[in-house]
């Protein structure tokens, strides 16, 4: 069945293009919801605008999504999380923790935008791969660091220092 979308919908179509869908999906959600109209040359016509107007939306979009990549590439991020002796984090570092650090940072970079295999689990340098639009991608270096625990480096500086004294035993 052929339908004109009167709204745009992610992953079907934008507002004011003609589909050809299938009668279930019309009848049971498009029509019922308003979000599709019969392709009559009125409604055609009076749709045209707001397709013009999506359309010039898309292109400043665009142009914005290619200047945050331009800024993007190259970029370096560091964060700081609890881990083990061996380097395992006591959890993991996820699409969303990088996300919200590049948002930090002055990037308009949202958690879907973030792509990842697998939450990072290690301290280690990792690249990340961000992709704001199909074809507008970079990768990012990702700096995962061990926090460093109250008195740490205190204990390893006094065990260095002070030697065992003459009949006194090393504290274990």
């Amino acid at each position: 069945m052929k339908v004109l979308l009167t709204q745009t919908i992610e992953r079907t179509g934008i507002v004011g293009e003609v589909l050809d869908v299938s009668d279930g999906f019309a009848r049971n959600y498009l029509l019922p919801k308003g979000l599709a109209v019969q392709p009559t040359e009125g409604n055609i016509k009076r749709l045209e605008q707001a397709r013009k107007d999506y359309e010039a939306k898309l292109k400043l979009v665009r142009a914005e999504k290619e200047a945050l990549l331009a800024k993007l590439t190259g970029h370096e991020l560091t964060l700081i999380r609890n881990a083990n002796e061996e380097g395992h984090l006591f959890g993991s570092v996820s699409r969303r923790d990088i996300a919200d650090e590049l948002q930090k940072a002055g990037f308009a970079v949202q958690p879907d935008d973030v792509k990842l295999d697998e939450p990072l689990r290690r301290v280690d340098a990792h690249i990340v791969h961000v992709a704001l639009a199909a074809d507008l991608k970079t990768d990012i270096k990702v700096w995962v660091h061990r926090e460093k625990k109250e008195g740490e480096e205190a204990a390893k500086a006094e065990k260095k220092e002070a030697p065992a004294a003459e009949g006194e035993e090393a504290p274990a």
